[in-house]
């Protein structure tokens, strides 16, 4: 009786070790299934983290390689600006400043005209001329209109250089008589201006006083 006794105490201890034992086992291997998983967790975030730093190592490669081809077209950029400031400072040094008569010589006056010198037979010295010489311009370029009776006769291109006045009119290739004239006004005031014209036609040439009075 008593061994039948004793079996089944030995039995439940057995079973109670048994239990506590799976129990720990089953605790243990949740735990390394964790541990397990937290560290394929881990591998898995620091290689996504490895790709986004290397993703953003190569945008930033690609906004610094942007960054230098911009400082580089500006540079360019740049360079082209003062090359074309530099053309157009060269270009005014040389050339006339001014694109419009002053006020003491714009405007309308009365010029005379008389033949002093000439071996053409179209002109005779003594021969004169009376006539409204109008000093104009526009924005690229000086003249002075020749008018008589309201018609204009001629238009001379002008320059202002050194105090004088420089007038020019030339006939094309085309015309029949190839005219050049030249008027060199030297002597100016407020009230009377002063010069010569010059008169070149074909195989002759001409040589003119010139008084302009300013009209009133």
């Amino acid at each position: 009786m008593r061994f039948y006794q004793i079996a089944p105490i030995q039995s439940q201890k057995t079973q109670k070790i048994f239990l506590i034992f799976c129990t720990f086992r089953l605790q243990l291997t949740s735990m390394k299934k964790s541990i397990l998983l937290i560290s394929f967790l881990s591998v898995l975030f620091s290689c996504d983290n490895k790709d986004k730093a290397n993703d953003l190592a190569l945008r930033e490669q690609e906004l610094l390689n942007k960054e230098k081809s911009f400082a580089q077209k500006e540079a360019e950029y740049q360079s082209l600006l003062k090359m074309r400031d530099s053309i157009f400072n060269h270009k005014s040094s040389d050339s006339i400043k001014i694109m419009k008569w002053s006020d003491e010589i714009s405007g309308a006056w009365t010029g005379r005209v008389i033949c002093t010198e000439s071996n053409c037979s179209d002109y005779v010295v003594g021969d004169q001329r009376t006539d409204t010489w109008e000093f104009d311009s526009d924005s690229i370029q000086l003249f002075t209109k020749i008018i008589s009776n309201n018609n204009l006769v001629r238009l001379y291109s002008g320059k202002f250089e050194n105090n004088e006045i420089k007038l020019n009119f030339k006939t094309d290739s085309t015309a029949k008589k190839q005219v050049d004239m030249n008027v060199l006004l030297n002597e100016i005031s407020p009230s009377k201006i002063r010069g010569t014209r010059t008169v070149s036609v074909d195989n002759c040439r001409a040589r003119f006083s010139v008084e302009l009075i300013r009209s009133k």
